[in-house]
């Protein structure tokens, strides 16, 4: 692995950018040839004011048709943009004005010493909505809400998900990645029946590898809906048996929602002990 750039150059100063985006007609956060990414857009973007070839680091690549309200970039951009007077809220303007409607800038701000948008985070924060019992799912709503045929029972969902709390190789619940790590720290993985009868999970790690919340929250269905005991999602773990891609849910319902970090005196030591780890 390269060794990751922890300050900018002399001549640039990082810039911490929080996004949203509807990632429905995306192909995921990372650059594709010939797909549409947000990674390509959000770059493009940058690159066309600061009149640089702009790289930037993403908390979490979201997978294609994941969507975001928090997500987190850097990126390093030259100081003499700014000697016209140039605000963070004018460039800010300047990025939307460029960007599709699909995808936001929503707030820049200078990064502190040391901030890796990805090795400094602590957690990441998803969100997943089922409308369960083939019930009809409001026009509105249909681009981040799944929907499942069968009733759930959110009890026995909620004894499934407590299962795989915790630190463990979550090899069964993730797609195989060449030279990717499987473990994990699940730190909170809850449902709730909100008053409009959506189940709505809230599920915070450490970190995820490819389609794990897509994974286990097919794997909670089936216990749910009386398919699997609860203590089949202990066996998973236990046994690293990759679970069948037939009990993937959707991408759409699916939401970064929040990356934590630590305050500004850590961020140097966070991002070196998890850059130590990966390698």
């Amino acid at each position: 692995m390269a060794q990751p750039t922890l300050f900018p150059e002399s001549g640039f100063r990082r810039l911490r950018l929080d996004i949203a985006y509807d990632g429905s007609n995306f192909y995921g956060w990372a650059a594709q040839p010939g797909r549409r990414t947000l990674q390509d857009l959000v770059e493009k973007a940058i690159s066309q004011i600061a009149r640089i070839d702009a790289e930037s680091i993403v908390a979490g690549r979201t997978d294609s048709g994941v969507h975001a309200t928090g997500q987190v970039i850097h990126v390093d951009v030259p100081d003499a943009i700014f000697a016209a007077d140039l605000t963070y809220k004018d460039l800010r303007y300047k990025l939307n004005r460029i960007l599709d409607e699909d995808v936001r800038i929503m707030n820049i701000t200078d990064a502190p010493a040391g901030f890796h948008a990805r090795f400094s985070a602590l957690r990441r924060y998803y969100t997943y909505k089922i409308i369960d019992n083939n019930d009809v799912i409001p026009p509105l709503t249909r681009h981040d809400v799944a929907s499942w045929y069968r009733p759930l029972d959110v009890d026995l969902m909620n004894k499934a998900s407590a299962l795989a709390l915790g630190h463990h190789d979550f090899a069964a619940f993730c797609k195989f990645k060449e030279g990717g790590t499987t473990i994990r720290t699940l730190e909170k993985y809850q449902w709730q029946r909100t008053s409009e009868g959506l189940l709505v999970a809230d599920v915070v790690a450490d970190a995820f590898c490819y389609s794990m919340v897509r994974n286990l929250v097919g794997a909670v269905v089936c216990v749910a809906d009386g398919r699997k005991d609860p203590s089949w999602i202990g066996e998973l773990l236990a046994n690293k048996e990759r679970v069948s891609d037939s009990l993937v849910f959707p991408a759409r319902g699916l939401t970064l929602y929040q990356v934590d970090y630590p305050s500004n005196d850590q961020l140097l030591e966070r991002a070196q002990v998890t850059i130590g780890k990966r390698a």
